[in-house]
């Protein structure tokens, strides 16, 4: 599990096909490597991945053919800037929100302009994400958390203070660009929650299940 609070921004450093996945190796800039152990997780991006060598200056992790067909790691270049942030411990302080580093789609920027010292963003998500998103609910775009201010069907407004800028690779994104998606996690089982017994049987949330629990009225 992650926090969406990310501890440094690295660069990814070579990328080799593996038959039909990859082998990443990143930089990690500042990220302090010193308690890392073969096999612990880093958010790449908001993307969990699984550290199998390392030492002070990088680390290099597989990545399945799934990952790179449903997140922007399957288009990255060596030279391209990436968020990280180590696997959360039990004393870290939760400055986020519970991020598992599992993305749930790709979103596009529509739109990015100033507002005083703060950038706005404008982001179109996939469709089957937009029921997840809620106006002052949480959201982690490329591993980092942040507030969503204004929601208008499958749209959302983000504004990103000047520390958010500096300290992530939001500051480099601009109109078009798509970035990693993973919306709040009590939302995801809330949906299967909300299903009961029915989650055992094919389907998903329907108009008629949440008109059966009140969430909708004639």
């Amino acid at each position: 599990m992650f926090t969406g609070i990310i501890q440094a921004t690295g660069e990814i450093r070579a990328i080799e096909q593996r038959d039909g996945d990859a082998r990443l190796t990143i930089a990690v800039g500042k990220l302090d490597m010193s308690d890392v152990a073969l096999g612990d997780s880093i958010a790449v991006n908001g993307v969990c991945l699984t550290a199998v060598r390392f030492d002070a200056h990088c680390f290099v992790a597989d990545v399945s053919g799934e990952t790179l067909v449903c997140t922007t790691l399957g288009a990255v270049s060596p030279g391209a800037r990436v968020n990280l942030e180590m696997a959360m411990l039990p004393t870290t302080r939760l400055g986020g929100h519970l991020v598992s580093g599992h993305v749930d789609g790709v979103a596009e920027i529509t739109r990015r302009w100033s507002d005083a010292r703060s950038e706005r963003f404008r982001l179109r998500a996939p469709a089957g994400l937009a029921k997840y998103i809620a106006g002052k609910g949480s959201i982690c775009v490329d591993g980092v958390s942040l507030t969503v201010n204004r929601v208008d069907g499958a749209e959302f407004e983000l504004n990103i203070v000047p520390h958010t800028l500096q300290q992530t690779t939001l500051g480099d994104v601009v109109a078009g660009q798509q970035v990693n998606l993973e919306v709040d996690i009590i939302a995801r089982y809330l949906e299967r929650l909300l299903q009961g017994e029915k989650a055992a049987e094919p389907g998903g949330l329907t108009e008629a299940l949440l008109t059966e629990h009140g969430f909708i009225t004639s």
